[in-house]
């Protein structure tokens, strides 16, 4: 009976202290608020500096343009995983947009356009736009990029970069202004002719549009903003910490059918998934090349 007595004992007194310890530890964490591991400070973003968008200036006089900036500036910066993940993926694919653009005499603030499109990933959308730069079909199939059962180009970083610089292009010379180029991207160049034709305006920033299109440019300036003042917006990316480019690749020549990637792979003294990290394009497990054309893939190092 007594050794019993002494057990309840040892278990009151223990429950006793772990009671006082909470107890000690939620006041001390109510007076102290500062000791929480994960402090968030919520606070308006500032719009008192000057915006652009491809050198072209943003109108911030007025006060529909500042609100539908600050729009998205605000939910770009609280976006917290998506936008720290796109900060890390641009170190992988801004040096091939902003190379390519800057080749084609187009300002590199549209390496943005891809940031908006996809979060620098080759997703797919519910309209069955695909790739980083998001083509639709008969969009990819005007530019230029094979789209079949086994190979579609829209998921190849260099060949849709330089397929949406075609457009770039081609748009600016309709328009003579970057920032309804930018627009045209994301609503079509007909669609942009006739708002402006039928509103009597100029300026995109003036045209009553779908809630989509409205934004887009928005987005771009919102992404320029944070990823040009990253810490500004409390977004701390070391030197090392982006992702690395994928360059450390030698590329072989393939014109004969490959009935099996994932052999072809191993073969070539890698993974089918490190394959297709390199070679996204690939979309099935096979490529049967029925006109022997000569396909380059990369092979990692």
């Amino acid at each position: 009976m007594q050794k019993l007595i002494r057990q309840y004992l040892y278990v009151a007194a223990a429950i006793g202290t772990i009671a006082l310890l909470a107890s000690y530890s939620a006041s001390s964490s109510k007076s102290n608020p500062s000791s929480d591991p994960l402090p968030q400070v919520i606070r308006a973003v500032s719009l008192e500096k000057s915006f652009s968008f491809a050198g072209e200036k943003v109108p911030t006089e007025n006060f529909d343009v500042r609100e539908r900036l600050e729009r998205e500036l605000l939910t770009t910066t609280y976006q917290h995983a998506s936008t720290l993940l796109s900060l890390k993926k641009a170190a992988r694919y801004f040096p091939l947009f902003e190379k390519v653009f800057k080749e084609n005499g187009i300002p590199t603030d549209f390496k943005y356009m891809a940031v908006a499109e996809s979060n620098l990933n080759n997703v797919v959308s519910s309209a069955g736009a695909k790739g980083i730069w998001q083509f639709m079909k008969s969009a990819a199939e005007y530019y230029k990029l094979e789209v079949n059962e086994e190979v579609d180009e829209r998921y190849h970083p260099e060949k849709a970069t330089a397929a949406a610089a075609t457009y770039i292009k081609e748009h600016y010379k309709r328009f003579g202004n970057w920032t309804l180029t930018a627009a045209s991207y994301n609503v079509g160049g007909t669609r942009i002719s006739k708002e402006i034709e039928a509103q009597g305006v100029k300026q995109y920033y003036d045209l009553q549009i779908n809630d989509e299109t409205s934004r887009y440019v928005f987005r771009l300036l919102a992404y320029k903003e944070i990823f040009e003042n990253a810490e500004t917006y409390g977004y701390y990316i070391g030197d090392e910490e982006g992702y690395k480019a994928l360059d450390d690749f030698k590329t072989v020549q393939v014109s004969d059918p490959i009935p099996n990637l994932a052999q072809f792979a191993r073969e070539q003294g890698t993974t089918l998934r490190m394959l297709k990290l390199y070679n996204p394009w690939l979309i099935s497990t096979k490529l049967t090349n029925p006109t022997k054309k000569t396909y380059t893939i990369k092979i990692p190092e």
